[in-house]
């Protein structure tokens, strides 16, 4: 991502990056809880007791196709993995959630209850029963969707031209500009960036240019290209920052977008999908293509999401120090109901919160994330939470840039805000919901007091 000054209160800087996702859910199949409660004093099968869990904590990442590194869809599949499931369960490494259990409640944590890791623990020591497929569950249909996570596209955008990668080496963010075709405009309600090469791809940003917007006019349709490819200043500057709405973040780990009814992100007619690619390389060349799937939503929203952030960009991390602090804070020009967050950081990221600061200067916290690179989750609130004109929120981020950070690669350099992993960012991604008639640019238009467009309660 890359994050400059923006002319927007709350968003500091608009990242410009292909990292991270906004708001987004974890699809969780509608299967009901481990039969396990009703079995307790039994010994765990894996079709009675363990697949119910797995059907619904487990297997929208581990099954073909996706980021897992192993299926977990078959008893031969999981019985192999039987001990490392049960350990990564008792740990609570996975499912992978990371916001402290004390601050906040969200709509789409999957972490697992008591009883079902007592029955992940107790299949495994009792060496993996596999008990009788009759009493299994209906398989879910992963193959009905396509393998997306989200519910069947009715649209799905892919880059024209595939991204060459080389086997070494830094990679320049690399963008492609996709026109919709949209003669009118579109609701879309759920989202998903599929890269083809995921392994590559550090993190993705879909921005929305509409069609009277100046940004990357110059730039090539169709083709994948980057700031040493724009041959005017003005023209680099723009592969460093936009004020486009954001359709979607993705990064390693994330999640699609899918509101619920009533609400919805807008793509006006004539706009452009722009992709925006951090690449990484791993000893070999490689190809990517991503795309995004779209479902569009079948009735006029109540509310329009847009995407918003915090970010500082201007920080120098010291050598050796395990507890370094960068604040950015904002106030919001309008009421808006707040919905979820997605922080961004590198390698050296240690905690990311997000807190409501008070006119009497109490601090309200909101979410409190424990950092993991390769797990860059979304946090969608339990409820939506309204907030009035002149709210301000402060995002507060905690680096390690320590030899004790197994992850640092450098503990002896000052690191400031870079593009590569080696740098650092700090941004934090929130989503609110305002009137379905404002957009990004409306919303920061700020009135006086009392003509505040929409109130919510």
């Amino acid at each position: 991502m890359t994050g400059r000054a923006s002319k927007f209160g709350v968003a500091v800087s608009v990242c410009v990056a292909a990292g991270l996702t906004l708001a987004i859910s974890v699809l969780v199949a509608a299967i009901p809880r481990a039969r396990a409660q009703s079995n307790a004093t039994l010994t765990p099968t894996f079709y009675r007791d363990v697949t119910p869990i797995l059907q619904q904590h487990c297997q929208s990442c581990h099954r073909p196709g996706q980021v897992a590194p192993m299926s977990l869809i078959t008893y031969d599949e999981t019985k192999s993995q039987a001990l490392a499931v049960a350990t990564a369960a008792k740990n609570r490494a996975m499912p992978p959630w990371f916001a402290d259990p004390h601050v906040g409640l969200f709509a789409n944590d999957p972490s697992l209850t008591p009883r079902e890791i007592e029955t992940l623990v107790g299949w495994a020591n009792a060496g993996a029963p596999s008990g009788d497929s009759h009493d299994a569950p209906a398989p879910v249909d992963w193959a009905a969707t396509g393998n997306w996570r989200i519910a069947p596209p009715d649209l799905v955008v892919t880059m024209p031209k595939p991204v060459e990668l080389p086997a070494d080496g830094e990679v320049e963010y690399t963008y492609e500009i996709v026109p919709s075709g949209f003669t009118e405009g579109k609701w879309v309600q759920m989202s998903e960036v599929r890269p083809s090469s995921p392994e590559n791809v550090h993190h993705a940003v879909v921005y929305v240019r509409p069609p009277d917007s100046k940004w990357l006019r110059h730039a090539p349709v169709g083709v994948p290209f980057t700031a040493s490819d724009m041959t005017d200043e003005a023209d680099r500057h723009d592969t460093h920052w936009t004020d486009s709405d954001i359709l979607l973040v993705y990064a390693p780990g994330s999640s699609p977008d899918q509101w619920t009814a009533g609400f919805a992100k807008y793509v006006p007619a004539g706009s452009d999908f722009v992709f925006q690619m951090h690449y990484t390389t791993h000893g070999k060349p490689a190809t990517d293509r991503s795309s995004v799937g779209m479902v569009f939503a079948k009735a006029p929203p109540t509310k329009r999401v847009i995407t918003l952030q915090l970010t500082n960009d201007h920080f120098v991390i010291p050598p050796g120090v395990d507890n370094f602090r960068v604040e950015a804070r904002g106030t919001l020009p309008n009421d808006a109901l707040l919905l979820s967050f997605l922080p961004h950081m590198h390698l050296r990221g240690k905690q990311f919160d997000y807190n409501i600061v008070h006119a009497d200067g109490t601090i309200e916290p909101l979410l409190r994330v424990h950092w993991d690179f390769y797990w860059q989750l979304s946090y969608r609130l339990a409820q939506p939470l309204a907030l009035k004109a002149g709210t301000e929120l402060r995002a507060v981020a905690i680096y390690d840039n320590s030899r004790n950070n197994p992850h640092n690669p450098d503990p002896d350099a000052a690191v400031r805000w870079g593009d590569q992993t080696e740098d650092e960012m700090m941004v934090g991604f929130f989503d609110v919901a305002v009137a379905p008639t404002t957009d990004k640019w409306q919303y920061f238009v700020r009135h006086p007091d009392g003509e505040h467009a929409e109130t919510y309660k």
